[in-house]
């Protein structure tokens, strides 16, 4: 039987890379995106994907999502958001940050817990380098993170009875949209590859196959883990 995943914020970056990913091993994957135009364009560059817009901030729109399917066998949550220019600095900009990045993972574990429950699958949720450093620049952002970690953990031992295995993968510094400001000014891009120790900035293909091995048999032992994926920046 063909296994359906659930990736939001599959309609770029991250997620997108991964979605690819999950529909090249054969499953059937639905992709969203907040964006409805941004949604139209993935639908139209890649058919294989079915993409729909959902706001994950939108309870109703996460209600609706769930009742189109039949089945889910992985949740992946990657759907994010970061404000720059010291606007997480505010509150309305804080709590937009922990809404969509922790509130919304949180909604979508939850709306999804019954199907998962059925197929005894699994979740993937996104957190982030920053989820253990900080920032300066991002405080919503890497409160936010860092609450995906401890909610990760405690949803692996909620749900173990269920067999249902709850792990997340940490991005470095990835190029995506969310991160083209940086990449693309050339101090700021040597100072991060100068210390990454693979000496490169991440694409998001290199995020995918750690998704695939946490959604995999060989990973069914594995639940409440956090799995940097970021060059060995954390290390140093």
């Amino acid at each position: 039987m063909t296994k359906t995943a659930l990736v939001t914020g599959g309609t770029r970056g991250i997620g997108l890379g991964i979605a690819l990913a999950f529909k090249d091993q054969g499953y059937r994957v639905v992709a969203t995106g907040v964006n409805p135009g941004e949604v139209d364009s993935t639908n139209e560059r890649f058919p294989e994907l079915n993409c729909l817009a959902l706001d994950v901030t939108r309870s109703d729109q996460i209600e609706a999502t769930m009742a189109g399917l039949e089945s889910l066998d992985v949740l992946i949550n990657c759907a994010g958001t970061i404000l720059r220019d010291g606007k997480e600095h505010t509150v309305e900009g804080f709590e937009q940050a922990l809404d969509v990045n922790l509130h919304g993972t949180m909604r979508m574990c939850y709306a999804a817990k019954e199907l998962l429950t059925e197929s005894q699958g699994c979740v993937i949720n996104t957190a982030s380098m920053l989820s253990f450093f900080g920032s300066g620049f991002v405080p919503g952002y890497s409160a936010s993170k860092g609450g995906v970690v401890q909610f990760t953990k405690s949803l692996a031992i909620a749900w173990a009875t269920d067999q249902i295995r709850v792990n997340a993968i940490a991005p470095g510094w990835i190029e995506t949209a969310l991160t083209q400001p940086l990449y693309e000014d050339p101090e700021r891009s040597k100072a991060i590859t100068d210390r990454t120790p693979l000496a490169r900035w991440g694409v998001p293909e290199d995020v995918a196959g750690p998704a695939l091995f946490l959604a995999s048999r060989q990973a069914q032992f594995v639940t409440g883990i956090v799995l940097p994926v970021d060059g060995g920046y954390s290390i140093t």
